[in-house]
């Protein structure tokens, strides 16, 4: 029976490409209000993330000369966010598999009020750490809630490009705090932060759930009203839902896998897949630069806050061609030259230090600073940012999809973690050297990418995880 799932997910495939489509997920579904609207409320999420990561950078100069705290007192503040969001990671995917992916939302947003609020009222520095603590708990929830929603109620041939509106907006408000904070005082860029979590709390009473999580739990009827609101009334849903619904109907006939059952061979590939990308991610450098931007423009002579404005100027622009590119290129061809761009950022930036410890052009190494980080960001926001989630939510077959989604957010969230404690000693060790470690870990990504990391470009779900993980 799961060899036969396989292989006939496999040939209905086939079948689609082949022949017409009466407007299903079998053919080039557009984009209906319903599936904007959803994924508009989803990014919400990826915002209040964004506005998190961005509200420790502007907000440093003010907590420190209020609250008198030391430098050490601050990183602890900066670092626990992820911290907090390793905690939420684990529970993130067992939890949005017990009350859905909307409630999952929900609930994070309700964390993360509660700790904006305390930011906001904190007279000491552990009151400052618990906020920002329980900020990083609701993050880690959404980083796995929100592309999993998205992929999951979105067609399959626009899943890509809307997913990565997750990265998207999780660059867009890191952009935004960092312009806010420039201008506000960080107890009221603190309660900004609220207002992205209330709109979202809102908007999820407007927004159906994911039908394959319906399904999953056995909501069949309510699984194809939830398909239909989102792909239009007229539109002819029974390819997809039969689909959903078969592959869902063999899933139950499996165990519920739990997180040591990630570790079998017919998951591997999966496993090496979701957890490589996430690990590549993370120990490329992107929380050591997008934390601490500023001091590295600093200690390469170059302007702090101009160098901060490129950075915005620079991220938007290329996350948002990264989206529309995602469905037309692929997710390998974005992958292979955002890896590519960041190796050669970090080698520019690299040679920049190198320079200066050699008393070399030293009116150009803070030029060629500037250039590596923007080379390396624009590069980052086109495809490393976004695509792993992307694939993350893509190849886990949906009884393993708790689990393995709590075991890659919790590996990209260590991952951060470690970089961002790491990186202002990795720094004060050797500039250089950091630098150099960093491009050749994006050199890694390169070769990684092109030997294990398949195309899923315009294939359904169950497609993609048949081939991917036979039931055998």
């Amino acid at each position: 029976m799961e060899e036969g799932l396989s292989s006939s997910l496999l040939k209905e495939k086939s079948q689609v490409h082949g022949g017409g489509s009466s407007g299903g997920e079998g053919g080039s579904a557009s984009a209906t209000s319903a599936v904007v609207l959803s994924t508009f409320v989803a990014v919400c999420g990826s915002y209040v993330f964004g506005s998190a990561i961005g509200y420790s950078s502007p907000a440093q100069s003010g907590i420190t000369n209020d609250l008198g705290l030391s430098v050490a007192e601050y990183s602890l503040f900066g670092s626990i966010l992820t911290i907090g969001a390793m905690i939420g990671a684990i529970m993130s995917g067992k939890i949005a598999d017990y009350i859905g992916r909307r409630g999952t939302m929900g609930f994070s947003d309700i964390v993360c009020i509660i700790g904006w609020v305390i930011i906001v009222f904190s007279k000491a520095a552990w009151w400052l750490d618990l906020g920002r603590l329980l900020v990083g708990y609701g993050m880690g929830f959404l980083s796995y809630a929100v592309p999993v929603y998205i992929a999951e109620i979105t067609p399959k041939n626009l899943r890509g490009g809307f997913t990565t509106v997750h990265q998207l907006m999780i660059c867009i408000g890191v952009s935004m705090t960092y312009l806010i904070g420039a201008f506000l005082n960080w107890r009221i860029l603190a309660l900004i932060g609220t207002i992205p979590c209330l709109v979202q709390l809102i908007g999820l009473c407007f927004i159906p759930e994911s039908p394959r999580w319906l399904a999953k739990t056995g909501k069949g009827i309510e699984s194809e009203a939830a398909l239909q609101r989102l792909r239009g009334a007229d539109a002819d849903i029974s390819e997809e839902a039969a689909e959903i619904r078969e592959y869902t109907e063999t899933l139950e006939r499996l165990s519920e896998d739990g997180i040591l059952e990630l570790f079998q061979r017919k998951y591997a590939r999966s496993l090496i897949v979701g957890v490589g990308l996430m690990v590549l991610q993370q120990f490329g450098g992107v929380n050591g630069i997008a934390f601490y931007a500023s001091s590295i423009f600093i200690s390469a002579g170059f302007s702090g806050s101009i160098g901060m404005i490129a950075m915005v100027v620079i991220q938007i622009p290329m996350t948002l061609l990264g989206v529309l590119l995602m469905d037309k290129s692929g997710r390998r061809p974005l992958l292979l030259v955002s890896a590519a761009g960041t190796c050669l950022g970090c080698l520019l930036a690299a040679l920049s230090f190198l320079f200066q410890d050699l008393q070399q052009w030293i009116k150009a190494t803070p030029f060629l600073a500037l250039v590596g980080v923007l080379v390396y960001t624009g590069s980052f926001s086109l495809g490393m940012g976004g695509i792993p989630w992307v694939i993350m939510s893509e190849v886990f077959p949906i009884n393993m999809k708790g689990s393995a989604g709590s075991l890659v957010t919790l590996v990209s969230w260590l991952g951060s973690w470690i970089i961002s404690f790491t990186f202002n000693f990795l720094m004060k060790w050797s500039s250089t050297g950091t630098f150099f470690a960093f491009s050749a870990i994006c050199g890694l990504t390169v070769l990684f990418v092109a030997k294990l990391v398949p195309e899923t470009k315009g294939r359904t779900l169950e497609e993609i995880q048949a081939s991917m993980n036979p039931f055998s």
